[in-house]
């Protein structure tokens, strides 16, 4: 038996709706402009862009109603209201048709970015880590399997600041669906149990201030929130 150094870290756990069961997270991936109007917002043409990804580390997840520390390195933290898909069933090249059966749920979260650090990195032609990648940076509300909602290809999206109405869109309005997003990245990476696809923003995003709370809500699962210290 191999003597760990340190010990391993605890798993970063999911909580699922309804039960006491737990979903633990291997891998955060996350879809870049995948709403037509977000990408026109952002200064993109989506009607010329095949999806991309980035990641977050599998401890910057953490679950709905936390209070967290406003980030360092950032004056302008923003939200993002995004519809999770967690991977049940692994698997490499899978076809489109069959990508919902690698699905075991869905929920509603919140990819927290630090904006002026993003916007930096751009102009300087870096990597976006920092900027997405930070802690506490991907909240998530509970899971519900995909054996009870079913295939989510329509559900109203929200995003709060207070009582402030930031984002409202309909996940059907995706450039990329949830199958044609697993079956691309499958062919980038082997998917794996465990795995998070926070699958992109509609238009609308916009500060979160020192003292603010964000919900997000997707018709049908449990808001994500979050209350920045």
């Amino acid at each position: 038996m191999t003597d760990l150094i340190f010990p391993a870290p605890a798993p970063t756990l999911v909580p699922v709706a309804g039960s006491d069961a737990q979903f633990a997270v291997r891998r955060v991936f996350c879809v870049g402009r995948n709403y037509a109007e977000h990408a026109r917002e952002m200064g993109h043409d989506p009607d010329r862009e095949p999806p991309f990804f980035f990641t977050k580390p599998a401890d910057a997840v953490i679950p709905s109603g936390r209070s967290i520390p406003y980030p360092p390195a950032t004056e302008d933290l923003h939200h993002e209201a995004e519809l999770v898909v967690a991977i049940g069933t692994g698997g490499a090249d899978i076809a489109v048709t069959d990508a919902m059966t690698h699905v075991w749920g869905y929920a509603t979260g919140n990819d927290l970015t630090r904006r002026d650090m993003q916007s930096a990195a751009k102009a300087a032609r870096r990597p976006w880590d920092m900027s997405k990648g930070f802690d506490n940076s991907a909240i998530i509300g509970a899971l519900h399997p995909r054996s009870e909602t079913g295939d989510l290809t329509q559900a109203r999206i929200t995003a709060h600041v207070g009582d402030d109405l930031r984002q409202d869109a309909d996940i059907a309005e995706m450039i990329w669906p949830v199958p044609d997003v697993i079956a691309y990245l499958s062919t980038l990476v082997t998917l794996a149990t465990g795995d998070l696809i926070y699958t992109g923003t509609p238009a609308g995003v916009g500060s979160i201030a020192r003292g603010e709370t964000c919900t997000v809500a997707i018709e049908g699962l449990s808001q994500a929130r979050v209350h920045i210290l």
